[in-house]
């Protein structure tokens, strides 16, 4: 009662929690695409700032928090990710939330310093060679997903989301794409998916297996790529590295990401001469200028610049890879 007096009559700043204000956060922000991520990290966060007030929320404050975190395995871009909530709330109490009178929540944001990241993981795009290795080792749903992704620079997510709803038909190409709608994609924009050769091999094999989603298992749709099955085909190529290739195994194939097969279509489509624009698109990128819908010549010229990539690799390699595909496709 004290305190309310004080901010009543006196204009005392009220102290609120940071509980309160990553409360506020969330139900002010159920449109994020994020919003599922953001509350995991204030979950976290939670036991060691949530009584906190405000004001007492800075850099030290968020030391234990931290330390733990790292004490627990928990690699500095992800503690990274949870400060920048945490950034990002209290920057928002300073600069737009007002209390009963009208004044900032905060008077001024502190400076949170990220955590360094001195072993960062590299991209790493993959060879045709090493593709073809990992591939022979998948198993299962998971080599008709990496190729199809390996091939369109879809992120993991567009791709076990992928929908026949989706397909368009290009009347004037003979060919087909899919519009992946904004709320799927990353950026916040509709998503062109262009099809080179070897990603309508794909989609053909796929075709008829399920009424709405593209990539299935056992009839039901695929919820990630990177899962057991991946890690037990990484590990097991990892060890045939060597025999294969006659030199060591690099260690970012020892630990290659599905993201890496995005890196892997980029990097094709910059060493066959693509133009920095046109990659942009076909990865996806956002882009100050580009438009939200394109004509059937823009089409044509973006699958033109995906066929490129399917020239890299020798016909033998990539009919393995799809004959791997067409298998699955016949055990589904």
């Amino acid at each position: 009662m004290e305190a309310a007096r004080a901010v009543r009559l006196f204009g005392a700043r009220r102290d609120w929690t940071f509980r309160e204000a990553a409360t506020k956060f969330l139900s002010e922000n159920t449109h994020k695409r994020s919003l599922e991520r953001d509350a995991r990290a204030l979950a976290s966060l939670d036991p060691y700032i949530g009584e906190l007030p405000g004001r007492r929320v800075y850099h030290d404050t968020l030391q234990p928090y931290v330390r733990a975190r790292l004490r627990g395995g928990t690699s500095p871009g992800t503690i990274n990710r949870d400060l920048a909530v945490v950034r990002r709330i209290l920057n928002l109490a300073a600069r737009l939330w007002r209390d009963e009178a009208d004044r900032p929540w905060l008077t001024t944001a502190p400076l949170i310093q990220m955590q360094q990241h001195p072993d960062k993981r590299e991209p790493y795009p993959l060879s045709i060679d090493e593709e073809r290795l990992l591939f022979s080792e998948l198993n299962g749903h998971l080599v008709s997903m990496a190729l199809f992704k390996g091939n369109t620079g879809l992120r993991e997510q567009e791709v076990v989301n992928l929908r026949w709803n989706w397909e368009a038909q290009v009347p004037e190409l003979d060919t087909s794409i899919f519009v992946i709608p904004r709320d799927y994609v990353k950026n916040g924009l509709d998503r062109y998916v262009v099809l080179n050769r070897i990603a309508r091999s794909v989609i053909e094999q796929c075709r008829g297996c399920h009424p709405e989603f593209v990539f299935t298992r056992a009839g039901r749709p695929v919820t990630r790529i990177y899962n057991s099955g991946w890690k037990a085909a990484r590990r097991r190529a990892s060890t045939r590295y060597v025999q294969e290739f006659g030199r060591p195994c690099p260690a970012g194939f020892r630990s290659l990401r599905v993201h890496d097969l995005k890196h892997t279509f980029g990097h094709r489509l910059r060493v066959v001469g693509v133009g920095f624009e046109d990659r942009k698109v076909l990865l996806g990128h956002k882009s100050q200028h580009v438009t939200t819908h394109y004509s059937a010549p823009e089409i044509g010229a973006l699958v033109a610049a995906a066929e490129r990539v399917c020239e890299l690799g020798s016909r033998k390699s990539h009919a393995l890879c799809l004959v791997r595909a067409q298998q699955v496709s016949a055990s589904n």
